[in-house]
């Protein structure tokens, strides 16, 4: 597994493609980072998958609402 990957994400605001460095040697991670374009904050989730060497990247919203 690599330790250090670009990834691009894409805002789930405005849409605004932009690349990020993941870190995956601390495993699995759950952190925020605002969008450069409109400033909204981005939940970004890394999933480290020991068996299968992989990686997966996972932005959100946070701002769904559930009934």
């Amino acid at each position: 597994m690599r330790d250090y990957f670009e990834q691009t994400i894409v805002c789930p605001h405005c849409g605004h493609h932009t690349r990020i460095v993941v870190d995956a040697s601390d495993g699995d991670q759950d952190y925020y980072e605002d969008c450069l374009a409109c400033c909204n904050s981005m939940h970004i989730i890394v999933k480290c998958n020991q068996e299968t060497d992989e990686v997966e990247v996972v932005v959100d919203a946070d701002d769904e609402q559930y009934f």
